[in-house]
């Protein structure tokens, strides 16, 4: 069979062509999370569903088309009970993604695939999807399962945002905003709101960190989004657009070329 024309989505695939992919011995399925929840007045409630729809999809664009690598339908539903109280929030419960998580991650291993990439773009559910990789472990001990988050770990987002944005722009904030003017600026409205939190928290506490509140979005802003967006600009947006593609590229070629953990 020649794997040059099997489509990268999954969905696309035929039983036999998941058969004979799935027997290869770096079998790779990535499946992107992201969330339906308000991004405040200016950006759509897929935002992070499409950001990382969009950047696995130009990451895989760039991949050698013969390497055993699948993406499933991203995940636009996520675990998002911090935006309630805002209207277009869907949230699934915790349970539910879980259990969604370990059924489908478990068929996959029955199918022989031996490693999984939940890479996920909404923040209020890191937690979630660490937990739940190392449940379906737990089922599933032959998968390997990666709880991935789209912005951690890409260097030089220091350069380009500052450190308030990158310690306090939580939410449809500067880098946000500009990201999606990149990708889809049809989507992005003209508001530019800013609800900055900062001298709000009692010292060395924080929304996210080393020492965090679970926190929702009305305790701090009116308009939805924490940090300010004003600023926000495509320019920017495009090179944080290339800063997560050569990310993600790097890091998923790295695994491609390897037999880890075998």
């Amino acid at each position: 069979m020649n794997l040059k024309s099997i489509p990268r989505e999954f969905e696309y695939l035929s039983w036999p062509d998941v058969k004979n992919i799935s027997s290869n011995k770096r079998s790779t399925i990535i499946w992107p999370f992201g969330a339906i929840e308000q991004h405040g007045p200016h950006l759509p409630l897929a935002t992070d569903s499409i950001f990382v729809n969009e950047i696995i999809f130009e990451v895989l664009k760039l991949m050698p088309s013969e390497i055993p690598l699948k993406k499933l339908p991203t995940q636009y539903m996520g675990f998002s009970p911090e935006h309630k109280g805002f209207d277009g929030t869907i949230s699934l419960t915790s349970n539910l993604i879980n259990l969604m998580i370990k059924e489908v991650g478990v068929q996959l291993a029955d199918m022989g695939f031996k490693r999984l990439i939940l890479i996920n773009a909404h923040g209020g559910q890191i937690s979630l999807l660490n937990t739940a990789a190392r449940e379906l472990r737990a089922v599933a001990p032959k998968l390997s399962v990666f709880p991935c988050f789209l912005w951690s770990g890409v260097e030089g987002l220091s350069d380009l945002l500052t450190k308030n944005e990158l310690e306090n722009g939580l939410h449809a904030s500067l880098a946000e905003t500009s990201l999606m003017m990149a990708l889809k600026s049809e989507l992005v409205g003209e508001e530019r709101p800013s609800e900055v939190v900062k001298g709000r928290i009692p010292e060395g506490w924080s929304l996210e960190g080393n020492a965090p509140t679970a926190w929702l979005t009305k305790d701090f802003s009116n308009s939805g989004v924490i940090g300010d967006s004003r600023g926000s600009n495509k320019e920017l947006g495009n090179s944080l657009k290339s800063l997560l593609i050569n990310h993600w590229y790097k890091l998923i070629t790295n695994l491609m070329e390897s037999d880890w953990p075998n």
